[in-house]
């Protein structure tokens, strides 16, 4: 599957292909893992199970793949994204970072997590960055991401730097272990932070943000959301 891009070095802006061999969101990886027990019991309370162990990983089929979308469409009313950092796995291990969000059926995800990661598309910027001019300052990056609900304002829905999730050179190692070392061509959602606002917010437009304040730039993305059940009624 072949996808283009641009690449954005500190040097210019030049066109990038990558070959999408295989995709896999990482799920649970912040930093501090006691941290992530306290948010699985949370989930729990909330009917949505956790996993044995942390961090986990989920295979996604690559056509759930879309870049820069103005719009998705989704077949339920409970389905939200999150923000998420992206590496890309290119043939001789240089890699590259995007912004994605994980859009997920909430509700789906109760019963069965691998199939709601199914169900709902993995949104990736059409910008990408080298990580190599990132490596320095990696933890001073920072996501954000906001929710328009249904009826009312958009609001910041998320916010935080990348040292609360696990580095990319630790998640490289760690995915790489769980595929037996068939890298090239992966791409690898991060994890997301929590939500701002204790749980999930359904929206019809998600919008976030990659921010490097050491080199002044950002990616983002922005797309509405089209539920289908919409037309069951």
């Amino acid at each position: 599957m072949l996808l283009e891009f641009t690449l954005e070095r500190q040097g210019g802006r030049e066109p990038v292909r990558f070959y999408l061999e295989r995709m896999v969101n990482a799920g649970y990886t912040g930093r501090d893992q006691q941290q992530v027990r306290r948010h699985i019991e949370e989930l729990a309370a909330k009917g949505i199970p956790g996993p044995a162990r942390t961090p986990t990983l989920y295979p996604v089929t690559r056509h759930a793949l879309v870049v820069d979308p103005g719009e998705v469409e989704v077949y339920g009313d409970q389905t939200c994204g999150e923000v998420e950092y992206v590496l890309l796995v290119q043939p001789g291990g240089r890699v590259l970072v995007g912004l994605g969000s994980d859009h997920t059926d909430r509700l789906l995800e109760k019963s069965d997590i691998p199939r709601a990661k199914q169900i709902c598309p993995n949104l990736l910027s059409a910008t990408l960055w080298p990580l190599e001019e990132l490596a320095g300052h990696w933890d001073q990056l920072r996501l954000r991401s906001w929710q328009e609900p249904p009826e009312g304002d958009e609001l910041l829905y998320q916010e935080g730097s990348l040292e609360a999730l696990m580095p990319p050179g630790a998640l490289l190692e760690w995915v790489g272990g769980r595929l037996g070392g068939r890298m090239a061509g992966s791409l690898i959602f991060s994890g997301t932070l929590a939500s701002l606002a204790g749980g999930f917010v359904y929206g019809r437009r998600f919008r976030a943000e990659l921010e490097d304040p050491v080199l002044g730039r950002k990616l983002s993305l922005d797309y509405t959301v089209r539920a289908l059940a919409e037309l069951d009624s």
